[in-house]
């Protein structure tokens, strides 16, 4: 479900675009030793975002660590690691072993499975050192399976279970902005929902799965996506709110890209292949 909250790499300058990459590249490499090389496939777009987040608000000191990258092995790269990269790398496992765990118990797919077992231990380690968090992330999936289970057609009821989420793992400190961090990460879980079930109508339509925007769906598609627009915007509208109210200065260009634009990208590629698909079947 998560990796919606991205950066739009082309609007950013060299400096920023290098200390995305910095922090992107730190996250990877704490999720490595939170879980070894296993935890690094979970990496995402949406933990690098509260990475810079909580670094920008609380202007935290980055450990700089050169070194190869695997993937990338002829020169050396720069990551940015330190409080808010550990605590997000956390999150990261936390909510991946759940997700992974819910999809195994809802298709079967013994690769998920497995891969939730092999996190098992990583992710009892998290409960004890973050037990507010972690209980807010097993009541969530709890809700959503049950709403899945009942078919609930209510999209803001629904999508409201990962804006609760969000919004106690945004919380990190619990302290004077509080507040503020709880509503942006709301209504940024609320807007992650609703992208994902957007992105996934076709497949779920195909296979008789659960997801609330079917319902929703006027024939000529024309208002659905007329409001599909209208609540995604209002939504990020609310999280940009929310940001401009908190004191951020360092690193506050790269979040300003990922409210205003970044978050977009995947939005308007969905548009561009569904008009391209359109265009080859009337040919």
């Amino acid at each position: 479900m998560f990796g919606y909250i991205n950066a739009n790499r082309k609007e950013l300058n060299e400096t920023d675009d290098k200390t995305y990459q910095a922090f992107y590249c730190g996250l990877c490499r704490q999720l490595k030793v939170e879980a070894g090389v296993k935890g690094q496939m979970l990496l995402n777009y949406d933990m690098t975002f509260l990475t810079i987040l909580l670094t920008g608000l609380y202007e935290l000191e980055n450990r700089e660590e050169k070194f190869l990258c695997p993937i990338h092995p002829t020169k050396k790269k720069m990551a940015y690691v330190n409080e808010a990269t550990e605590y997000a790398a956390a999150m990261d496992v936390a909510l991946s072993y759940h997700s992974l765990k819910d999809d195994y118990n809802d298709d079967g797919s013994k690769i998920k499975g497995a891969m939730a077992r092999a996190l098992q231990k990583d992710y009892n380690r998290i409960c004890v050192k973050y037990p507010r968090q972690t209980k807010a992330i097993e009541e969530y999936i709890r809700k959503l399976s049950e709403a899945e289970k009942a078919n609930e057609t209510n999209l803001d009821l629904v999508a409201g279970y990962t804006g609760e989420v969000l919004s106690v793992i945004f919380n990190w400190k619990q302290d004077v902005w509080s507040k503020d961090l709880e509503t942006m990460g709301f209504y940024m879980g609320k807007f992650i929902y609703i992208m994902d079930a957007y992105e996934d109508m076709s497949r779920d339509d195909k296979n008789g799965s659960y997801n609330p925007l079917l319902n929703m769906v006027d024939e000529d598609c024309r208002n659905f996506e007329t409001c599909m627009k209208s609540n995604l915007t209002s939504l990020m509208s609310e999280c940009a709110k929310s940001f401009e109210r908190m004191p951020i200065l360092l690193h506050a260009e790269i979040l300003r890209n990922i409210l205003y634009s970044g978050v977009w990208t995947r939005y308007e590629y969905l548009h561009l292949k569904e008009k391209k698909a359109r265009s080859t079947r009337s040919e």
